[in-house]
């Protein structure tokens, strides 16, 4: 498992979405990779999600961030 924040963002990604990240900038993954920590620390409903299964709550918040138009 990746422990940097690009590397675990890009893991936390579904395979279409990684392959497109994977394929921007290193300055673009790496601020997409920011902004997902972010939605992370700063989301309580990603709390509760974590606790239960911290895979799935990177993976909602990848999505998220994805979705506001940060890509």
């Amino acid at each position: 498992m990746p422990t940097d924040p690009v590397g675990r963002f890009l893991a936390a990604l579904d395979p279409e979405h990684r392959e497109a990240v994977a394929a921007r900038p290193r300055a673009e993954q790496e601020r997409l990779a920011g902004a997902w920590e972010r939605e992370l620390e700063s989301d309580t409903e990603l709390d509760t999600l974590d606790e239960l299964s911290p895979p799935a709550a990177e993976a909602e918040a990848a999505r998220r961030v994805l979705e506001s138009g940060a890509d």
